[in-house]
């Protein structure tokens, strides 16, 4: 493949991962890191720099839009960037000690997680108790509806901040957004909508990605080459799938974006238990 085409297919692939990222909450980072390391042979420690640099492209693109909506709970997406950034520079300083060929392991896990959560679904909370420790954060809030503001309240959030570090470990680790990981903290445990975990996660993912990018920057994994592509490749992606999530309904998406997911970790452990990174 010439050196021209393999950028752009690339930037292609990267278009797709960024859109299919944002309408999921997952982040791009999980087809982004397999995408390079099984189509393009890249190794994956350069991979996971590069996804981590498009982590945070996405959420910069997304996480305007959610906030000048209203969607993004500001309160608990800066509370809880303290845990994920905590994990996520423990991630990053393991990854650097572990075999290629464990993390690809690891990340196949990951991604099996990934797929059974997007064919699951998360279904909407309709939890309204009030918590005493979210009303003194003043975490409590509003989100936009067809028929206008809703309010709902804000729960457990010590066992919210307890996976949010188990999810940026993940970040740090494996060059993800750990979107997954951080809808169900705040969906299921926290009990805020869907939509605002989703569009509060997606604020966040670029504080938990830039934590860990940093590490990854000093030891030289960030390729500029490589990066720059799947970074605007990402965006473009994000930019459309922003826009699309506002008015679209992403069920059937969700069970697509699930068995690609599933084959790509598949592939993943396979080629990790192999030795083939």
């Amino acid at each position: 493949m010439g050196t021209i085409e393999q950028p752009l297919l690339i930037a292609l692939g990267s278009i797709l991962a960024g859109f299919i990222g944002v309408l999921t909450g997952l982040g791009g980072g999980v087809v982004i890191v397999p995408l390079l390391t099984l189509v393009f042979g890249v190794d994956i420690r350069y991979a996971i720099g590069a996804s981590l640099v498009s982590v945070i492209a996405t959420s910069s693109s997304a996480a305007a839009t959610y906030v000048k909506e209203g969607y993004s709970n500001l309160r608990v997406g800066m509370f809880l960037e303290i845990a994920t950034t905590m994990g996520a520079l423990s991630g990053a300083f393991l990854a650097l000690w572990i075999a290629p060929r464990v993390i690809a392991v690891i990340f196949g896990l990951a991604l099996l997680h990934s797929a059974y959560t997007s064919w699951q679904g998360i279904k909407e909370s309709t939890e309204t108790k009030a918590d005493r420790l979210a009303q003194m954060l003043g975490m409590d809030s509003t989100y936009p509806t067809p028929v206008g503001p809703k309010f709902y309240h804000v729960q457990n959030i010590p066992g919210g901040f307890l996976l949010m570090m188990v999810a940026g470990a993940l970040s740090g680790l494996l060059g993800i957004g750990s979107g997954a990981l951080k809808v169900i903290a705040m969906d299921r445990i926290m009990k805020l909508p869907f939509k605002v975990s989703t569009t509060t996660s997606n604020f966040m993912i670029g504080v938990t990605a830039a934590a860990s990018a940093g590490i990854y920057l000093n030891r030289g994994y960030i390729d500029p080459l490589l990066a720059m592509p799947v970074m605007l490749g990402v965006l473009l992606g994000a930019s459309i799938g922003t826009h699309w999530l506002m008015k679209s309904r992403t069920k059937s998406l969700r069970i697509l974006f699930g068995i690609v997911i599933l084959i790509l970790a598949v592939e993943m452990i396979f080629n990790g238990i192999e030795g083939r990174f």
